[in-house]
């Protein structure tokens, strides 16, 4: 008898075991088909926001249309707009644009590589967020108007140049230059519409301080012009630390392991301390400089890069402002508490509790910034010889305090300090 059940109760056992299995299989099923579901929708989520991303911040058609149908109506003129619109030997490449209407390429200009720069929609005098309170006169080519003699358009530059930089000794020196840069085919005379493009162009801050520092190592060449359109030369390395992630990776990316990335895609050391060299000439050459003080309002790695010998080039100076424009603009502004007394994300100042409105001065000068920026990324991997002084001057630079006045000695010293300790290192190796 018991051999006789045993495998029926063998059959049964293993049929139940199918059947439970048979009951389980649409439950995985809807699982299955839920996640997939999903990774499909965030994947078409993805795509879309990134598609739409790109058409509102690369718009080259835009920018290019604009441009060329002012210049075919006579209105503006300058050095690149007939390699721009008739000979078709200027063109738009890859999109490095991060707002609408900061229209930024990088392009090829008679075989060389080269980036291009223009703004579309409406244009502010000071160039300056809205946050910041422009005045809404818009620049739409119509100054200077016709019948603007030389002359005039000369006091015209002038009168903006100083209303900018401030009362400066030599202003006329720095006219001069406008003038010739404006000359787009130096023909020795400035047409009307070669005027118009100057005139939108030096609303423009990072278009000035780029004329201003056109003969500093640090500043990438300026190369032409058509109506608010400016070229300047490529960089080869257009970030500092040599590592871009695409923002949609950035989200899932712990802040500590990226910040440990970021040091595993740097140059070697010898070529890191002579791209911070670099950066430290470039403090000096915008504090105090020919033509003023300029302050540095958004220190970011994403805006320095530099070239195939580790040069150090600026990549995005729209946030190097004149250090008289930012007085008179944060000092107008109504606060109420110090948060509202920012402008771009590294000029801070303090809110006057009593009047409700910003003092302007400055709570960090430019070096403090910049040692900051260069604290992690010169200690990573310093020889062991070096490290504690390199480490002692860092954090003496980033203690720095007070009004320029005040620590304009010290300010001096520590940043020839750095750089005195940095190129001894170096000076002996092939990477100098």
């Amino acid at each position: 008898m018991a051999r006789g059940l045993l495998p029926w109760a063998s059959l049964r056992k293993i049929c139940g075991s199918h059947y439970y299995i048979q009951a389980r299989l649409p439950c995985v099923r809807v699982k299955y088909l839920f996640f997939s579901w999903l990774a499909v929708f965030v994947g078409s989520w993805v795509i879309y926001v990134q598609y739409s991303t790109y058409t509102e911040l690369c718009r080259a058609h835009d920018c290019k249309k604009i441009i060329c149908d002012k210049y075919q109506k006579g209105i503006i003129d300058g050095s690149a707009c007939s390699s721009l619109c008739d000979k078709d030997t200027l063109y738009f490449g890859k999109c490095l644009s991060n707002k609408p209407n900061n229209q930024v390429y990088r392009g090829v200009w008679d075989e060389s590589q080269i980036v291009l720069k223009c703004r579309l929609e409406e244009l502010f005098h000071f160039d300056l967020d809205s946050n910041m309170e422009p005045r809404k006169e818009t620049v739409l080519f119509d100054k200077p108007t016709k019948g603007t003699s030389v002359e005039e358009f000369r006091e015209m530059v002038y009168n903006l140049l100083k209303a900018k930089l401030g009362d400066q000794s030599n202003l006329q020196e720095l006219l001069k230059l406008v003038v010739t840069v404006a000359d787009g085919n130096k023909d020795g005379h400035i047409s009307l519409a070669e005027a118009k493009s100057a005139w939108a162009l030096l609303q423009l801050n990072e278009f000035l301080i780029t004329v201003i520092l056109q003969d500093k190592e640090h500043t990438p060449k300026l190369l032409g012009f058509c109506g608010d359109l400016y070229v300047t030369e490529k960089v080869p390395y257009s970030y500092l630390y040599g590592l871009t992630i695409p923002w949609v990776l950035e989200f899932f990316i712990p802040s500590g392991l990226r910040r440990s990335m970021d040091q595993w895609f740097t140059p070697s050391w010898p070529r890191k301390a002579k791209i911070a060299i670099g950066l430290l000439e470039f403090v000096e050459d915008v504090f105090h400089g020919t033509f003023g003080n300029f302050l540095m309002c958004d220190l970011s790695a994403n805006n320095i890069g530099y070239n195939t010998k580790h040069d150090l080039k600026m990549i995005d100076m729209r946030k190097v402002i004149p250090e008289v424009s930012f007085k008179q603009l944060i000092g107008a502004r109504h606060c109420e508490t110090d948060v509202d007394c920012v402008y771009g994300t590294d000029c801070r100042t303090t809110c006057h509790q009593s009047k409700k409105q910003c003092t302007t001065e400055l709570d960090q000068p430019n070096l403090t910034k910049v040692c900051a920026l260069l604290k992690d990324y010169l200690l990573n991997g310093a020889p062991s010889d070096v490290r504690e002084e390199l480490e002692k001057q860092l954090y003496s630079c980033i203690a720095l305090r007070g009004t320029a006045s005040q620590m304009e000695m010290e300010h001096s010293l520590i940043l020839n300090n750095l750089k005195t300790l940095l190129w001894k290192k170096i000076s002996h190796t092939k990477d100098s």
